[in-house]
């Protein structure tokens, strides 16, 4: 599972995360919402160990900056960040040694059949669309088979086909236990499959609601989105 507990993060006077605390479970799929600039790239990379901040974050019960917290998570950015002069299979063979997986090939191969690459093996990262890319930094994520997964933004720039088929991984991954958090701020693309809603407004979770709450109590998420990061003030 994922924990992040008081978590701030400050550029100089900006204070991108306020105070940050909230939790995912195993078999669940958590919503980071809120408008740009909100905190939730910020929220992301700290959890990755991509930047210092103040709090605790833990991956499994560890600290994430250890190694074993690292090897129990896969990470998606934004913007995928692939080595130029590598192929894509080069790619996927990286991480498996890094990860220190056996037999991994099998894996690859399904992997990117999934995701349309399989005639692309032999591609470059520099040769790839930024939709392929996108494409390659996801069968990277997924090759180890994490516990925890991050994606910030993982629909942008995917085709339909990538779209559908990403949306049945999460699925999967969430049937198979794993802690499944999603950075979006597009509402209807993650509208059939969340457990539970973070909503973010300069750098605060200003309300955590899971899909059960929403479905007894009658609220529409959209509204409640909307209504927080439009106006001044929410309720946790």
């Amino acid at each position: 599972m994922l924990t992040v507990s008081g978590l701030t993060k400050k550029y100089e006077k900006l204070l991108a995360n306020d105070e940050v605390s909230f939790d995912v479970q195993p078999g669940e799929i958590a919503v980071l919402m809120g408008p740009n600039g909100a905190g939730k790239s910020t929220t992301i990379k700290c959890i990755a160990g991509l930047l210092r901040f103040n709090g605790h974050i833990m991956i499994c019960g560890v600290p994430n900056k250890k190694e074993e917290a690292r090897r129990s998570f896969g990470y998606v950015p934004e913007l995928p960040a692939l080595f130029p002069m590598l192929t894509v299979w080069e790619h996927l063979e990286f991480i498996s040694r890094a990860y220190k997986l056996e037999n991994w090939q099998e894996r690859a191969e399904s992997l990117l059949q999934r995701m349309e690459l399989d005639d692309k093996k032999k591609k470059l990262g520099q040769e790839l669309s930024k939709g392929m890319q996108q494409k390659v930094s996801l069968c990277c994520a997924l090759m180890p088979q994490p516990k925890v997964i991050l994606l910030d933004e993982p629909l942008v720039g995917l085709d339909p086909h990538a779209i559908k088929e990403l949306k049945n991984l999460l699925i999967e991954l969430r049937q198979n236990g794993c802690a499944i958090l999603v950075s979006t701020h597009m509402l209807d693309s993650v509208a059939e499959f969340w457990d539970k809603a973070l909503i973010m407004k300069e750098g605060k979770i200003k309300a955590i609601r899971s899909r059960t709450e929403i479905e007894e109590s009658g609220e529409n998420l959209e509204q409640l989105f909307f209504s927080i990061t439009e106006n001044e003030g929410a309720a946790q």
